[in-house]
């Protein structure tokens, strides 16, 4: 379980009494994306056949231009979980996190989740004894995609839901805003 109890408002559309942008939301949807597609060759590399991971990352992006609703974004990541039920380790992992990617156009807040399966599969995938090293590294790469409008809020929220999330954001120190330095 990935999603709190109380959904904090901050995930929620200003337009169903939130405080989040359209545009915000669009950011967290691409973002999930990005850090669904890292990882997905490991689910490909297992079941190069089945699509359904890729296409909920493709449909993630595509909601976030208007191409697609928020029901097709969703109904894809549904299919991305779906192809992840019978597999273990870092595939799965990977297909979930796609599944979450997808599930973010109809609630932001699953961009934790797309971010937090991703760090599991890149652990699972590790060579024994390095998967927290893997895990870090991957936390590190997604936080270096956050753009600025988004970075405050999600690197917030992982504070809060990391017990939630399984504890995969502890270990990695916040990336340095390197661009104020330019």
């Amino acid at each position: 379980m990935i999603l709190p109890k109380v959904r904090d408002p901050r995930f929620v559309t200003i337009r169903r009494g939130g405080t989040l942008t359209d545009a915000d939301h669009r950011l967290l949807a691409l973002w999930a994306a990005s850090c669904a597609e890292h990882v997905l060759g490991l689910f490909e590399s297992v079941r190069p056949a089945d699509p359904r991971p890729r296409r909920a990352i493709e449909h993630a992006r595509a909601w976030t231009r208007g191409e697609v609703t928020m029901m097709q974004a969703r109904a894809a990541g549904g299919h991305a979980m779906g192809a992840a039920r019978d597999l273990r380790g870092a595939a799965r992992h990977a297909a979930y996190a796609a599944g979450q990617a997808g599930a973010v156009a109809h609630v932001a807040a699953h961009e934790l989740g797309a971010a937090a399966y991703a760090i599991k599969a890149a652990r699972a995938a590790a060579p024994e004894g390095r998967g927290e090293a893997a895990g870090r590294l991957e936390c590190q790469w997604q936080r270096e995609q956050l753009p600025e409008a988004i970075r405050e809020l999600v690197l917030d929220d992982q504070r809060l839901r990391n017990d939630l999330c399984w504890s995969v954001f502890d270990a990695v120190p916040d990336v340095p805003d390197v661009s104020a330095e330019r």
